[in-house]
């Protein structure tokens, strides 16, 4: 996971492993939604632009305090959206981000699809 490209096809192939998560590509970009709602947007414009933005009620805080990231704009950052740049994360603590795209998921996704989330990561049987 070293390059942020590599990076960026990790974050995307996790995202879409979520329940009823899919690509589209709309204003030239990467986006990973849940049903109709987008929970991640991805961005390798280049190297070093390279970046994804995700919902984080919980978390905004702690991706914040990365270098070079930033709320988002448009409005999206007082509702607890953050872009980060992927470069000048360490790389010891990329790992957070798979965590980050999953409380995305969560903050977007319906509720039935979060308890589907949660009964595959306990092991379980999907609720009925």
């Amino acid at each position: 996971m070293g390059e942020p490209h590599d990076l960026v096809d990790s974050l995307e192939a996790f995202a879409l492993s979520l329940p009823e998560a899919w690509l589209d590509s709309p204003w030239d970009s990467r986006v990973v939604k849940v049903r109709k709602k987008i929970f991640v947007f991805l961005s390798t414009a280049d190297a070093e632009q390279a970046s994804c933005t995700v919902k984080l009620p919980e978390s905004s805080e702690h991706a914040l305090s990365y270098p070079e990231s930033s709320p988002t704009g448009y409005g999206l950052g007082k509702h607890g959206w953050c872009s980060l740049r992927l470069r000048p994360i360490p790389e010891d603590e990329r790992e957070v981000l798979f965590d980050f795209v999953e409380e995305s998921y969560r903050a977007v996704a319906p509720k039935a699809l979060v308890r589907l989330l949660d009964s595959q990561i306990d092991g379980g049987a999907a609720p009925e």
